[in-house]
């Protein structure tokens, strides 16, 4: 379909999409190393690249290709397009279990990250999905949940409990799920034609509803590491975030630097993706939750930098956009 012809939801929502998959594939050759050694061997990334030769978990990828995030956010966009009044936690389990098996056949190593995996081995030996992720505090429920942001109307608690009902079986804590509603908020916003800036304190309302709802363990304020984010990118220097907030695969520290890496770009999208590809650590994942989010907002970028993604992955991405809309709508 045109783009010209979509609404513009449905706009928002391809952005989301999109930016999504430009951010993971642009940190996809840096992911896990320390800024130190991605400037050794690559010198600052301003495009995309093939990693190095050996790289620990990205070995076998080309340049441009995505990883788990991008797959997992597509792979939770259909199981929620296939039973949208519900949630099915075996379905998904086996969802993500298929998944993984089909990365292992391709000797691939970028698989199911740590609370994942223990979740869901849980689930398996007959553990109710209610317990099975009372420890997840890692950003795999944030990397997905752009579907959720498209498909839920922007009002705080409600993105919060379908926040909570999608990630439970794997992620089911305060602080990964106040960081992921954080995320889907600023999507559900961008779909009304809100801006990054404007979305900002619904997203934090989002948090703190979030918050209240799962196990208690980890980060007991997402919002206020948001909020921190935010401020210390008022400075201007990434290194401040660095230095406060951190990059890791922990919700307190990736989805609080998504954040900030959206406000240092001042609404250019592909240079917070940049940053957020040479902020060392957990990289593709920074990136995807940023683009996904700069993508629902407004942010733009370069025609090429989409095409080239798309091209790589053979990703038609449109059409699922326009029925997450479409079941939005009907909400």
């Amino acid at each position: 379909m045109p783009r010209d012809a979509l609404s513009l939801a449905e706009t928002r929502a391809l952005a989301a999409l999109q930016g999504l998959a430009v951010g993971d594939a642009l940190g996809m050759p840096a992911q896990t190393l320390p800024r130190s050694e991605i400037a050794a061997r690559y010198g600052r990334i301003t495009g995309f690249i093939a990693p190095f030769d050996g790289h620990p978990v990205s070995h076998g990828l080309s340049a441009a290709q995505i990883t788990d995030d991008t797959e997992q956010t597509l792979l939770l966009a259909r199981r929620l397009m296939s039973t949208p009044d519900a949630f099915d936690d075996a379905g998904w389990a086996q969802d993500l279990l298929d998944w993984e098996a089909g990365i292992r056949a391709k000797g691939l190593a970028d698989l199911l990250g740590p609370s994942s995996k223990r979740a869901i081995e849980a689930l398996l030996a007959g553990t109710p999905p209610e317990e099975t992720g009372l420890r997840g505090t890692t950003n795999g429920a944030a990397m997905r949940i752009a579907p959720v942001g498209i498909l839920e109307p922007a009002k705080p608690a409600r993105i919060a409990a379908r926040v909570a009902r999608t990630c439970r079986v794997t992620h089911n804590t305060g602080e990964a799920i106040a960081g992921a509603a954080a995320v889907a908020m600023v999507v559900s916003c961008g779909l009304d034609g809100m801006g990054f800036d404007a979305a900002l304190d619904p997203a934090l309302a989002a948090a703190r509803e979030g918050q209240t709802l799962g196990n208690p363990v980890g980060e007991p304020d997402m919002a206020g590491r948001i909020a921190l984010s935010l401020t210390l990118a008022q400075t201007g220097d990434p290194e401040a975030l660095l230095a406060q907030i951190g990059s890791s695969v922990a919700s307190r520290e990736s989805v609080p630097m998504a954040f900030g890496l959206l406000a240092l770009g001042k609404g250019d999208l592909w240079a917070s993706l940049l940053m957020a590809a040479n902020i060392g650590d957990d990289t593709d994942t920074i990136g995807a939750i940023a683009g996904a989010m700069g993508g629902a907002t407004g942010g733009s970028l370069p025609d090429t930098a989409i095409s080239a993604v798309e091209e790589a992955n053979a990703l038609d991405l449109a059409p699922l956009a326009s029925a997450l809309v479409t079941l939005r709508d009907a909400a």
